[in-house]
């Protein structure tokens, strides 16, 4: 020993520090929560877990993984309360650092005392707990090694609470873990590019992977080489402009027609940083197409669709070497793009046409998708990130919204817990805070975590949300086999407005549809003046989704 030492909250407090995170979002009572506050970092607490560990989730997402967020809680309960959380970001691959406490090592094998190391095993990629204090550098290098490289998801540290407040030498030393890149066998990326040069009718899957890589710029390079079309996962909207004249847009459970076409007309589909995992919320890769999958995990393929061919890596070096391959092959263009931009361009003017009347709706209660319409219409697209909740705001929001740049559309499903876009807004808002930060959801997802509205509040985190209230649960109305008139098991009500401006914040009330804009408006406005917003829309019990078979 130096003779000098601090307590093992303080070391991973200077840890944090090193690795270069800036916010540590909790819920108390954790002493690594002061720990960080001293060591000047910006500590965030919540109304419940759940809802940070959401915050912690996006604070990754929208750096693409470059900063890490991570969460603090309580041993017991708070571990307890923080499950859902951690389940949604295993499920989205996301990497995110979760740093229970622990029950006090005498403890925290005997039952019933809930111990995380244990819990957590199956919703996270690595779960390990500290049973002495001088083994937290080791183990927080553990985390971070594994937290910054391979595939995104979820890591634990849970040290117990006496660990926490002992003491170890000051002097350790802590050198940040590094961030390690791999790239794919070249005689896989050849066979891949001799298929792509080849096909008549390729279409390129983008999924999240292009967003961890930043693999943007070689996405488009390789669907403009192919004049190929390009559609995403949700999880991987914004990887391609949808402005661009390739672009299918977004493929979940509901999505434009242009993307089901093109799918089920395909001769190769080229995935790229997906998974092609089979959920109810994703967009279903019709069989008999040559399946080229490209992802960072071996675990992926062949796991729900069968790969013709398989490169294991990151997408960026993955996809430079593909335009390589795929370039030389080529040598000149094939001339086929403006035929294929002109059959994009004439089903997504049909799809459009088809939608119109409720995109522009006039009728009360207001449609949902004349507000959609409406926010895209209004707001600075390129300057905005946008998220949506499970559900109904989900399957309206992502066939007709169009993002612009990258990051700005925080996509999810294969998990659809109620309540997660709040979350997601704010750590957006944290972690970009120059950009505006929109959670659309409905009036069941704010049951779950409408109270942390307030920490948008307290914490000064001005986010705008545009909240749908029918005052039911409208997409279980044809699961209960009723019509849309109100029905008790999915009648839910309140005035969430009121319940914004009682938290401190701005509320709005909106029934008429011709104050939609004006709405907006002013509560973007709002956001600038540094309050948070929600804008509650007296809206239709609509059914109806862009949904194809």
């Amino acid at each position: 020993m130096s003779g000098k030492s601090i307590t093992g909250a303080r070391a991973i407090a200077r840890i944090l520090k090193a690795e270069g995170v800036e916010f540590l979002i909790g819920y108390p009572v954790n002493p690594i929560i002061e720990a960080a506050a001293e060591a000047d970092i910006r500590t965030i607490i919540v109304r419940q877990e759940r809802t940070g560990i959401h915050m912690a989730d996006a604070v990754s997402r929208v750096s693409s993984g470059r900063r890490i967020g991570v969460f603090a809680m309580q041993h017991g309960p708070g571990a307890e309360n923080s499950f859902g959380g951690v389940a949604q970001a295993y499920s989205d691959s996301v990497p995110i650092l979760i740093l229970p406490a622990g029950y006090e090592r005498e403890l925290t094998h005997v039952a019933p005392n809930f111990n995380s190391a244990l819990n957590y095993r199956h919703i996270t990629k690595s779960c390990e707990a500290v049973i002495a204090p001088q083994a937290i550098p080791a183990a927080l290098r553990r985390a971070f090694t594994q937290v910054k490289n391979g595939r995104p998801r979820p890591v634990l540290v849970e040290i117990p609470h006496d660990v926490l407040r002992e003491e170890i030498d000051s002097d350790f030393d802590y050198v940040p873990a590094p961030v390690m890149r791999s790239a794919p066998d070249p005689a896989a990326v050849s066979q891949a590019a001799t298929v792509l040069a080849g096909a008549e009718r390729p279409v390129i899957y983008a999924g999240q992977g292009v967003h961890y890589a930043r693999a943007w710029e070689p996405l488009r390079e390789l669907a403009e080489l192919l004049e190929a079309p390009v559609t995403t996962s949700l999880q991987g909207k914004s990887a391609f402009p949808e402005n661009h004249p390739l672009s299918l847009g977004s493929g979940g459970r509901s999505m434009p027609e242009p993307v089901h076409h093109f799918l089920h007309n395909a001769d190769v589909i080229f995935g790229i940083g997906c998974s092609f995992a089979r959920t109810h919320y994703g967009v279903a890769i019709p069989q008999g197409k040559t399946i080229i999958h490209a992802t960072l995990d071996p675990a992926d393929i062949n796991c729900d669709v069968v790969a013709t061919q398989a490169l294991i890596g990151d997408a960026a070096l993955t996809l430079e070497a593909i335009n390589q391959a795929v370039r030389d092959l080529l040598k000149r263009a094939r001339g086929r793009r403006a035929e294929v931009e002109k059959e994009i361009a004439e089903r997504k003017a049909a799809w459009l046409a088809k939608w119109r009347p409720k995109l522009t709706s006039a009728e009360k209660p207001i449609s949902p998708y004349r507000v959609i319409w409406d926010l895209l219409h209004t707001v600075d697209v390129a300057n905005t990130i946008i998220t949506h909740d499970s559900g109904s705001p989900r399957d309206q929001i992502s066939p007709f919204w169009a993002p612009v740049t990258p990051l700005s559309y925080i996509g999810w499903g294969k998990s659809t817990q109620l309540g997660y876009g709040l979350g997601l807004a704010m750590g957006a808002k944290l972690a970009q805070p120059d950009k505006l930060c929109i959670n659309v959801w409905g009036d069941a997802a704010i049951g779950f975590t409408g109270m942390d509205f307030e920490t948008a509040v307290r914490e000064r985190i001005p986010i705008l949300s545009v909240l749908f209230n029918n005052f039911s649960m409208a997409i279980e109305l044809p699961i209960m086999k009723v019509a849309t008139e109100k029905y008790r098991s999915t009648d839910i009500s309140g005035n969430y407005a009121d319940m914004a401006r009682a938290f401190g914040g701005y509320g709005e009330r909106i029934t008429e549809p011709g104050e939609i804009v004006p709405a907006i408006e002013r509560g973007i406005e709002q956001t600038r003046q540094g309050h948070p917003a929600l804008l509650e829309f007296i809206t239709e019990k609509e059914i109806s989704f862009s949904m194809f078979k």
